[in-house]
């Protein structure tokens, strides 16, 4: 009995420091995979955040298949650029017209100030509104922040395919692009080879957001084929699919996906 009491003072004394003190919420996973955090929203009530903001998606963030459900990250989950392009589900239950319903979004941007403030997703306002129920996006908007739920979770764009938008700086020298729309848990390696060779593979490092970059041989023009590796260590190969004639700026679509 003594023990017994004992434990139970210990658990109620560990409770009300938690709910005193404060603790880290990001640490603590749910039934079914979620985790509690907070999210705030951004730009227009009805868009898409920004354009392309800290990953250099640009327009392409308002256009199938990511249509404006898009959200800027805290720093810890933008990870430098890694988190770009990874997908994560957002539900809130907290205010009366939250859906309970979960919402895909993808990482665009980063939030650079959101981890001072314990916000761990900056949403596009459609992001934001998609929570709620039909017809009370607004009054959901009007809350600024609220409590949510989220998991991370495989990016799944049917009948989109593997983008590749050519970086201006690219050049004879230098080649760069942004990788946009691909499926799975996120990209880990990205390699380049000149389409007409049977050379080795060229690694390319991370530039900036989704931005990977190579230093090319002298002579090496393309048309090149690019090689992906995700984080689940599949490799997919997008074959001749940046031509000989490209243009830097231009967004090139491969046939393949993971």
């Amino acid at each position: 009995m003594l023990m017994a009491s004992l434990l139970t003072h210990l658990a109620f004394f560990t409770l009300l420091a938690n709910l005193c003190c404060g603790f880290n919420p990001r640490l603590l996973t749910g039934s079914g995979g979620w985790s509690p955090a907070r999210a705030s929203w951004y730009g227009n009530p009805s868009g898409a955040g920004s354009d392309g903001g800290a990953c250099g998606y640009q327009n392409a963030v308002e256009e199938a298949p990511y249509s404006s459900l898009i959200t800027a990250a805290a720093s810890s989950l933008y990870k430098s650029g890694n988190g770009c392009g990874t997908c994560y589900q957002v539900k809130c239950t907290h205010a009366e017209v939250c859906s309970g319903k979960p919402v895909t979004v993808v990482i665009t941007d980063e939030c650079p100030g959101c981890d001072s403030q314990s916000i761990l997703f900056d949403l596009s306002g459609t992001s934001f509104g998609t929570m709620a129920r039909p017809g009370e996006a607004g009054q959901l908007r009007n809350v600024g922040i609220e409590q949510i739920q989220y998991k991370r979770v495989n990016c799944n764009f049917p009948g989109a395919t593997v983008s590749f938008r050519v970086d201006p700086g690219s050049n004879p020298n230098y080649f760069a692009a942004a990788i946009e729309h691909e499926d799975g848990d996120g990209i880990a390696g990205v390699e380049l080879k000149r389409a007409a060779s049977g050379g080795a593979w060229i690694k390319m490092q991370p530039s900036w957001g989704a931005v990977w970059k190579a230093d090319l041989p002298n002579n090496y023009p393309p048309p090149f084929s690019v090689r992906l590796t995700g984080n689940s260590h599949k490799k997919i190969v997008a074959n001749n699919v940046i031509p000989a004639n490209y243009s830097p700026g231009k967004t090139y679509r491969s046939v393949v996906n993971f």
